[in-house]
């Protein structure tokens, strides 16, 4: 199995992306707009789409991705979220006012997009490859995911802040290789990090610090602009951890 980042910003411009990884040819994490760059052939291979939350700079492109190639399928993109993230999709994306319901075009009975609700550590098994809801403490409501081959795994925070839950399930995971966590804010901005609900540098290193095991960390949702300052705050305060800063095209292995 393989997971390509398609984008790991907080924000856009430039080369800068927002929240997308894509697993083999066939699955989403998020559609933030990093998944604009993928060919119209890679586009339509999109079978399922894992969403972590339902703010804009995860699931923008999910819109526009069913509407792309909606008519070129035999069969349905399937959208897989908790039913909350999944009414705030319904409610304020695909509701005739800001896009079309495509879970109803071009009819209910074959549709374009199907929304399939998922609940914390239940897994999806999609050919082997299982993807299992892990806990996260966001402003709205928002899960992490386990992404297993049987072989390795990594654990993906999505969007979050101080969570134990979140490292109680990553410390069962016999064969966790890799986890990606967000930092969003540097330290002059802890304030503004706590009002948001991300982390901040110092925070980060307490959350690092409940992981037993060895694990590679990855650093993603750095603020455009921040970047830099961010990561000098990351190596101070988390050395001990040798975090690295996530980066588009980045692939792992698992």
């Amino acid at each position: 199995m393989l997971v390509r980042v398609l984008g790991c910003s907080g924000g856009i411009g430039g080369n800068l992306r927002t929240t997308s990884m894509v697993v083999d040819q066939d699955i989403l994490i998020d559609a933030g707009t990093g998944v604009g760059d993928l060919s119209l052939t890679e586009l339509q291979l999109v079978d399922h789409v894992f969403l972590t939350h339902s703010h804009l700079d995860h699931v923008a492109m999910l819109p526009f991705l069913v509407d792309t190639v909606g008519g070129m399928r035999r069969k349905p993109i399937n959208v897989y979220a908790t039913e909350e993230t999944l009414q705030i999709l319904r409610d304020h994306i695909f509701n005739w006012k800001i896009w079309p319901d495509f879970s109803k075009i071009p009819d209910e009975s074959a549709p374009f997009l199907r929304f399939v609700p998922v609940r914390l550590g239940e897994t999806t098994d999609i050919g082997g490859r299982r993807f299992t809801p892990v806990p996260a403490n966001h402003t709205v409501p928002a899960v992490g995911y386990w992404i297993d081959s049987g072989e390795a795994s990594l654990l993906f925070t999505g969007d979050t802040t101080e969570c134990p839950e979140l490292w109680e399930t990553a410390n069962r995971i016999a064969n966790l290789r890799y986890v990606i966590i967000e930092t969003a804010f540097h330290n002059g901005e802890a304030e503004l990090a706590r009002a948001s609900k991300h982390l901040w540098p110092a925070k980060l290193a307490e959350e690092l610090g409940k992981i037993k095991g060895k694990v590679r960390i990855y650093i993603t949702h750095l603020k455009p602009g921040e970047g830099a300052i961010t990561m000098s705050d990351i190596e101070e305060c988390a050395e001990a951890f040798n975090p690295r800063m996530l980066a588009n095209g980045h692939v792992f292995k698992l």
